[in-house]
């Protein structure tokens, strides 16, 4: 049997030690937010992709040494059905004077 989880923030329940003897497929439901404008912040990213569903977890990425935003961010929806919508709703669209880039993102590279 095979059971699909969304990735979402903290420990999924399989990590907890539920689920035991179950063969899990991990989904993940993350929006790449391109071209945001330096002044956006999470909860701003937050309000707007609510429009499109439920928003499990965003987080606007920053600089570590300069604490500024580093103009893009990343955005999970709950559901294949809400992210489709998402990028949809937002791709290309104005937001705060810029003019969004929203795909899904891509696994992270491992770095040498």
């Amino acid at each position: 049997m095979y059971v699909i989880i969304p990735l979402v923030s903290g420990l999924p329940p399989y990590e907890k030690g539920e689920l035991k003897g179950v063969n899990l497929v991990k989904m993940d439901f993350k929006l790449y937010v391109g071209n945001l404008p330096y002044t956006a912040a999470t909860d701003d990213l937050k309000q707007l992709f609510a429009q499109a569903g439920n928003v499990v977890d965003a987080v606007v990425i920053v600089d570590r040494q300069t604490n500024r935003s580093k103009g893009f961010g990343f955005v999970t929806m709950s559901s294949q059905e809400e992210m489709n919508k998402a990028v949809e709703m937002f791709n290309e669209k104005d937001f705060q004077g810029r003019n969004l880039r929203v795909n899904p993102a891509r696994p992270q590279e491992r770095r040498p």
